[in-house]
């Protein structure tokens, strides 16, 4: 009886003192325009509609046309015509939230759903359509907060008042996620806001995926698919509400909205029913104008006041992250994070691919040790999914780079470093700990190099990859000292090296390629002379028998007139001996 009568004391203070009427004049489709009231209402305003059997039809105006103004209704228009008398119900739409919302489930108009009886109004009114405070007035983001996703704590840290876009298609995971961060995050408050979603699921995210734990500090406002699309763009204003409510009483805010795709598409219907112009895809420009209205009411407050720290999901249209839509909300807000259809597909939640997903806070939130071991597991992880295709089919040998050996030995244990139960909760304090152990780090500074699986230091990018490492040579010893008269020996630790042809023939033909490396410096090979090459005979020349007596030459014999004693060398065979190159 409390909560009836300081409720009825409140709605007595806000009676207006007159009352201005006017009427329908005409109704097309969803949109209704009136008369004799222009005057007295502007955009936003709300009023009343007398209908068939007195029933009472809620409107918002949305424009002006003709000295009439142009309106939709929260709800069905049947009972509706013309004549239907017009009344001006709050010119400035306004909620009046309280503490003893927290654990609550309430509907675009802040009123209770859940059947736990009447809300207790607060004293001050909120507006629906407000205000983000002035850039200049605003605190800059705080500290780190703990979402209790693995994940998002290590890889995609979030601060206080940072806004976050979780970007997603259908099906993926999206609203099991927001559950997970509702439940286990450290934020006093969190205030959720299903837009525009199936009516079923609206008891399955309260009851089992938000559960008890995460309802004692939240407040859920709920508008389902089937309703009009005032009454779902309404719900994200009227969440944006309650989370400035909670702020303003100094406290850290975790506000989670799915969707904002729903939004948009609500506020699509509504300017297509007036008439607007498109813009892009089936967008008009009323969109985009107001995702940047609300988007921006979430983030830290002025002097004394809280943060709202913003988590809102994504709809991806056919999986496509270039969709008008997706690519101002991308622009607008401080971060993102992908939720990928393949890695849900094998069976890893949440399925958030760390490559593509990025926080503008980082790395500056995080200390030069924490930058460093997520640093390392980006590297692991990107060097694994380059050469993903090859290592399922098969085509890879271990050994052919000491990178990929490397990251074949840690993906594992980072997959199931991602990979996480919605009742699981890991502070983030334990998530770097655990990145640490897994890759070895033990909290190394960054500038200190991990060695690989195999004992291999990685090459650097784009170099070429190293040879496999030869066995350490044992270490010289000096040699003993030379006695009196006695030459030295020869320096035997020196690597021979090929003079000759003959000389790298006597090596061996079986000597691997990895040994030549090991011989040193590059071994110079001979240049063939073709000068001493004796000349082919003609191809009139006859052979000579052995017993026959040298011919005399004459002058063209030179000065010796000795035939050559020696018989005539064969010639070699081979690409160097052939005649024609002389």
């Amino acid at each position: 009886m409390t909560v009836f009568g300081t409720n009825i004391v409140k709605e007595f203070e806000r009676l207006p003192d007159h009352k201005v009427f006017g009427q329908v004049t005409d109704v097309v489709g969803m949109l209704i325009e009136a008369s004799g009231v222009q005057g007295s209402l502007s955009v936003g305003d709300h009023c009343d509609i007398l209908a068939r059997n007195d029933r009472r039809v809620c409107c918002e105006v949305i424009g002006f046309s003709n000295n009439r103004a142009l309106m939709m209704p929260f709800g069905s228009v049947d009972g509706v015509g013309m004549g239907c008398r017009v009344e001006i119900s709050a010119s400035d739409p306004v909620i009046y939230p309280d503490v003893s919302w927290l654990g609550r489930v309430i509907n675009a108009f802040g009123e209770p759903v859940d059947g736990k009886g009447p809300l207790l109004s607060g004293k001050i009114g909120y507006p629906i359509h407000n205000a983000p405070p002035l850039a200049h007035q605003r605190q800059r983001v705080g500290a780190k907060i703990d979402l209790g996703v693995r994940a998002m704590n290590a890889f995609l840290t979030c601060c206080k008042g940072q806004r976050m876009g979780i970007f997603a298609g259908s099906g993926i995971g999206k609203s099991t996620l927001l559950s997970m961060m509702a439940r286990h995050t450290t934020a006093e408050v969190s205030v959720v806001g299903m837009i525009g979603e199936r009516s079923r699921e609206a008891r399955e995210f309260i009851e089992d995926h938000l559960g008890p734990e995460g309802m004692a500090h939240s407040v859920v406002v709920v508008a389902t698919s089937d309703e009009s699309p005032l009454l779902r763009r309404q719900a994200a204003y009227v969440t944006m509400a309650v989370a400035e409510y909670f702020r303003d009483r100094n406290n850290d805010v975790l506000c989670l909205m799915d969707s904002i795709t729903r939004f948009a598409m609500a506020q699509r219907e509504i300017s297509l029913s007036m008439g607007e112009p498109l813009a892009s895809k089936g967008y008009t420009p009323t969109v985009f104008a107001e995702l940047p209205r609300l988007l921006e009411r979430a983030g830290p407050g002025a002097e004394g006041q809280g943060t709202i720290t913003g988590l809102f999901t994504v709809l991806v249209e056919g999986d496509d992250h270039n969709e008008p839509v997706v690519d101002a909300v991308r622009g607008i807000l401080d971060g993102h994070v992908v939720l990928d259809r393949d890695i849900a597909e094998r069976g890893r939640f949440p399925p958030i691919n760390v490559l593509r997903s990025l926080s503008r806070t980082m790395p500056g939130c995080n200390s030069p040790e924490e930058n460093a071991v997520v640093n390392r597991a980006r590297q692991l992880i990107a060097v694994y999914e380059d050469m993903a295709e090859l290592i399922r089919l098969g085509a890879y040998r271990r050994g052919s780079d000491p990178q990929v050996d490397e990251a074949l030995h840690y993906y594992p244990a980072l997959e199931k470093f991602l990979a996480q139960d919605i009742a699981d909760h890991t502070d983030l304090a334990t998530c770097y700990q655990m990145l640490y152990k897994i890759l070895d780090m033990d909290g190394a500074p960054a500038s200190a190099e991990q060695p690989s699986p195999s004992a291999a230091q990685a090459p650097e990018a784009g170099s070429a990859p190293a040879a496999p490492p030869a066995a350490t040579p044992p270490a010289a010893t000096p040699p003993p000292p030379v006695p009196a008269g006695q030459a030295p020996a020869p320096d035997k630790s020196e690597p021979p090296k090929a003079e000759t042809a003959e000389d790298i023939d006597d090596l061996g033909g079986s000597v691997p390629a990895e040994e030549f490396h090991d011989l040193g410096e590059s071994v110079p090979l001979p240049v063939p002379s073709f000068q001493n090459l004796p000349e082919p005979p003609g191809p009139e020349a006859e052979p000579k028998r052995p017993d026959e007596p040298p011919a005399d030459t004459g002058a063209d014999a030179g000065d010796s007139a000795e035939p050559p004693t020696s018989p005539t060398p064969e010639t070699p065979t081979g690409p160097d001996s052939d005649p024609n190159l002389v």
